[in-house]
C-alpha cells in the first residue's frame, strides 16, 4: 500500500492531486461515503481530473465536461467513454493508503 494523504488533507466533495514517485499522479476524492483514488489524467485528454468539479458521486473533467463515477471509474458522460483506473483504498488511523499495483478499470474484461 502506498501512502496517499492524511484524511484531513481533502475536504468532503473535493479532489486532491497526489504526486507519486515513479508514475503519473493519482487523484484522491473524499465523499460522505468514503475516500476514492484513481488516475488523475482524463482518459479522453490530458486534463487533471483533480481540477474537476465533484457532482454527487461523479467528477467532471475540466477540459470537455465528460464525467466519471469516482467509486467505479466508469465513464458516465460524453465525450468520455473509457473508464478511469481506480485503486483499492485503506484507511489506517488518519492516513489514506492505496494499492497502486492493484488498479482496475470498469470497462476492462476480467477473463
Amino acid at each position: 500500500m502506498t501512502f496517499i494523504a492524511r484524511i484531513d488533507d481533502v475536504e468532503a466533495g473535493y479532489a486532491l492531486q497526489v504526486p507519486v514517485e515513479g508514475r503519473e499522479p493519482v487523484a484522491l476524492v473524499r465523499l460522505d461515503e468514503g475516500y476514492f483514488v484513481f488516475d488523475d489524467t482524463c482518459t479522453h485528454g490530458a486534463a487533471s481530473m483533480s481540477e474537476g468539479d465533484i457532482i454527487g458521486c461523479e467528477i467532471e473533467c475540466p477540459f470537455h465536461s465528460g464525467r466519471f463515477d469516482v467509486r467505479t471509474g466508469a465513464a458516465t458522460a460524453f465525450p468520455c467513454v473509457k473508464a478511469l483506473r481506480i485503486y483499492p483504498v485503506k484507511i489506517e488511523g488518519d492516513e489514506v493508503y492505496a494499492a497502486l499495483d492493484a488498479g482496475t478499470r470498469a470497462d476492462e474484461s476480467t477473463s
